[in-house]
């Protein structure tokens, strides 16, 4: 049974994650962390402990506190937070994640930490974008993402320390509000769509990018850490997706449930750049043959439950 720390547990996967991870191996082995406290959940039915993932002494003292055995990694700035912020980006999702994989390796803890499609950029194959291919991102999201890839095989191969990760697309939720990453339009559209009926996007038509559902990406993260070891030959930075989608197909699928909903467009230079400079579609062939992923909602499957979730929590 594991005892897990999860560092950035009040942001938009950890939200999620922590209740993932308490309903899988029990309250008492997941400890959630985050750098603010609120009346929410996380921090309300379970273990939660502030901490500042740029204080390494704090988190190797929350993680003997606990006897974890476990380092879930989340805490960053997204993508069109860093490229706002980019030396405050360096110093939070390089240093916190330097002094994660310290303590996992002074702990001999298993050490999860997620990278991105971001890690990707324009001279990457643009379809289909293969599991070992160039990366040479032009955001600091991104280069903090390549960095962190190869930060964690070093901390593999060097000091044994058992690293996994995946490289998650746009990812998509009805629990959390966005987060300042590029997708965030994907999340945004569903919560318009029923309070306004009408969206404008600032990613432009056209513009393919690979999403998940929440749902699969949390059952991606606990099949990963379940995965033998012997069998993951890219432990890092497996690719996984569920869909390559753009804004006139979402919004096309909403109809089938909105007919009146409309979508226009006021396009953020900024976030079409980095958009512009990530893979269209990327294959998750390793993910696949390596530990078995597979995700189970496409658009149509997602966009029924996005709404209906959605509809009662904004009730």
């Amino acid at each position: 049974m594991k005892k897990i720390l999860l560092t950035g547990a009040l942001g938009q996967i950890g939200t999620e994650l922590t209740e993932k991870l308490r309903d899988v191996y029990g309250v008492d082995n997941v400890v959630a962390t985050d750098i603010r406290e609120t009346d929410h959940p996380v921090v309300n039915n379970g273990h939660f402990e502030l901490l500042d993932v740029t204080d390494a002494n704090a988190m190797g003292e929350i993680a003997k506190k606990y006897q974890v055995d476990t380092i879930i990694h989340l805490a960053a700035l997204l993508s069109a937070t860093a490229e706002a912020k980019p030396l405050l980006a360096w110093n939070l999702n390089m240093g916190g994640l330097v002094n994660a994989l310290e303590v996992s390796r002074e702990l001999n803890c298993q050490f999860f930490t997620p990278s991105s499609i971001g890690a990707f950029g324009p001279d990457t194959p643009k379809n289909q974008t293969p599991q070992d291919t160039i990366q040479r991102p032009t955001t600091m999201y991104g280069v903090n993402k390549v960095a962190g890839e190869l930060l964690c095989d070093y901390y593999h191969h060097k000091f044994g320390v058992d690293t996994r990760g995946l490289r998650f697309p746009g990812l998509i939720s009805y629990v959390a509000p966005p987060g300042g990453g590029t997708t965030d339009y994907a999340v945004e559209i569903y919560y318009k769509a029923i309070e306004n009926g009408a969206y404008t996007s600032y990613i432009n038509k056209g513009t393919y990018m690979d999403m998940m559902y929440m749902p699969d990406a949390l059952n991606a993260i606990v099949n990963l850490m379940e995965a033998d070891p012997a069998n993951l030959k890219h432990r890092n930075s497996f690719n996984v997706t569920a869909m390559s989608i753009e804004p006139e197909m979402v919004a096309a699928e909403i109809r089938k449930h909105i007919p009146s909903f409309t979508m226009d467009y006021n396009v953020d230079p900024v976030r079409q750049g980095i958009a512009d400079s990530w893979p269209d579609s990327i294959d998750p062939t390793a993910a696949t043959e390596e530990w078995g992923f597979k995700a189970e909602y496409d658009l149509a499957k997602m966009t029924q439950d996005m709404l209906t979730k959605l509809k009662s929590k904004l009730a």
